[in-house]
Formats: C-alpha cells, structure tokens, sequence
C-alpha cells in the first residue's frame, strides 16, 4: 500500500507540472490572439474596398461592351487550385483535422485539383499519402504580413497565368469569436465568377480609367488576390490561436480534475494504511494482554 501511495504522489506531481506548462501556453495564446483579433478587424475592411473596387471596375467594363482582359475572363476547364491554409504547430484541438478533412472531400468532389499548401501539419499529412502539391510555405509565424500574402499570391497568380488550372479557391478559418471558428472556402480566381451587383442607390458616379479600363483591371485583379490570401491568412491565425488557446484551457481543466481524483484516491489509500496500522497495534496489545 505504501508503495501505492509514492505511485499516486508521483502521478500528482507529474500531472501537476504538465498542468502548469498547459496554463503558460494557454496565457502565450490568449496574449497573441488579442493582437491577431486586431490585424483581422483592421483587414477585412481593406480587402472589402478592393473587392468593391474590383466589381466598379468589372462593371464598368460590362456597361462599355467592352472584351475583358485574358486574365479575367472564365475558363471553362475543370482544373483547380486549392490554397489550403493550415498550422505549422499542434496543440491546437481539432482546427488543423477540420481543414484537412474538407480538403479531402474537396479532393474527392474534385480530382483535378493541385494544392499549395500553407503550414506543416496539410504539408506532412499530404505528404504521408503520397499527394503532390505545386508549393509549399511553413514557419509562417504568428503574424502574417502582407508580403507573406503577396508572395503566396505571386505563386498561384503565375501559374494560373500560365493555364496550370482554372480555378482558384482558398481553404482556410474564418475567425468568428474566441471559441468559434468556420472552416470557409473562398473562392477568387476567375474574377467573372466574383461579379455581383452594385447598389446604385442614389446618384451613379462615373469614374475614368486610365490609361485604360482593362491596364486597370489588370492591376488590380493581382492586388485583390494577394489580398485575399492576405485576409485570410490573418483570419487562419486568429482561429488557430483561439483552437490551442480553448485547448489549452480544457486540458488545465482536465489535469485539475485528475489531480483532484488522485487526491482522494491518495488519502483514502493514505487512511487504509493508517488503519491498517492501528489495527497492528491494538491486535498486538491484546495479545500481550492475554
């Protein structure tokens, strides 16, 4: 029994420590998730200006009769690009599983698909199963820049320049609140597909191009997308950090209470030895009593 009961302290211990590195983890998280819950508040508004930029400019372009440029025009293959946004660390409960499972099926739905992927854990998963992607980007870090998001952008925007593939879409987190994130696709390229209707309440401004409709166009179809990579990267971090900061907080909850248990397992083992004890001594008194 009483080796029991050095067994039982060194559990506590043990669980006592891991407990103590999941709560700094958790605070590490929660401390950098208020910066990345900033970036993605300051972003989205910018990548909103571009796509409402980019749909005045396609409009203009419907209303003069004129032909769009290559780059913007539908493509009628069936060749896709999946951009899959994913963590370079775990410890991040199931967000890094949700992406690789919708990117499954989006594998499934569409078996022409090339990937580049963003983070370790899609990079060593595909990687596992013999799956080929165009590029790959890890040690991202924990605050995507701009740059990071034009280059990315640069990389898919040539290929598909270059008629690697039809379509382009990207799979990553849309950050909702601390404990909830989406796992969102977004699709971007070709830019035909992203036309939508402009209000036009009011009086309608007329806006002139220059030098000319389409040499803007051609301009800002690259700038909205590495602004859309840009966006979501920032959206991606902001879910990854929420994931492993709730999971850190669950797995402190959840040593907290396996330390609890092992204490009351620990003093009832502690009180049996105790009376066993007693029970020795009253039995021997009796006998030399008797």
């Amino acid at each position: 029994m009483a080796e029991s009961s050095r067994e039982i302290k060194r559990r506590i211990a043990s669980i006592t420590s891991t407990q103590q590195i999941t709560k700094a983890m958790e605070m590490v998280a929660a401390a950098k998730l208020r910066k990345a819950q900033e970036t993605v508040v300051n972003t989205r508004p910018y990548y909103e200006r571009i796509a409402t930029s980019l749909n005045t400019v396609l409009d203009g372009v419907k209303q003069g009769g004129e032909e769009l440029p290559e780059i913007a025009q539908a493509r009628e293959g069936e060749g896709h690009c999946l951009l899959v946004l994913t963590s370079d660390r775990g410890l991040a409960g199931g967000y890094n599983a949700a992406i690789i499972r919708e990117a499954e099926a989006f594998l499934r739905k569409y078996p022409k698909t090339d990937m580049v992927i963003v983070g370790r854990k899609a990079r060593d998963h595909f990687r596992r199963r013999g799956q080929t992607f165009l590029a790959e980007f890890v040690n991202m870090g924990d605050n995507p820049s701009a740059r990071q998001g034009q280059d990315i952008g640069q990389v898919i925007m040539d290929f598909y320049a270059h008629g690697l593939f039809d379509k382009v879409t990207i799979l990553y987190t849309k950050f909702i609140n601390t404990v909830t994130y989406e796992v969102t696709l977004r699709e971007v390229l070709p830019i035909t597909d992203q036309l939508k209707d402009i209000k036009k309440d009011g009086p309608i401004p007329i806006y002139i191009f220059e030098p000319s409709i389409n040499a803007v166009l051609e301009a800002l179809i690259p700038l909205y997308l590495h602004t859309a990579v840009y966006q979501a990267l920032t959206e991606a971090k902001a879910s990854e950090l929420g994931a492993r900061m709730n999971a850190m907080r669950n797995a402190t909850d959840n040593a907290g209470e396996l330390i609890q248990e092992l204490n009351l397992t620990y003093n009832r083992a502690r009180q049996a030895q105790i009376t066993k004890e007693i029970a020795e001594i009253v039995g021997g008194a009796d006998a030399l009593q008797s």
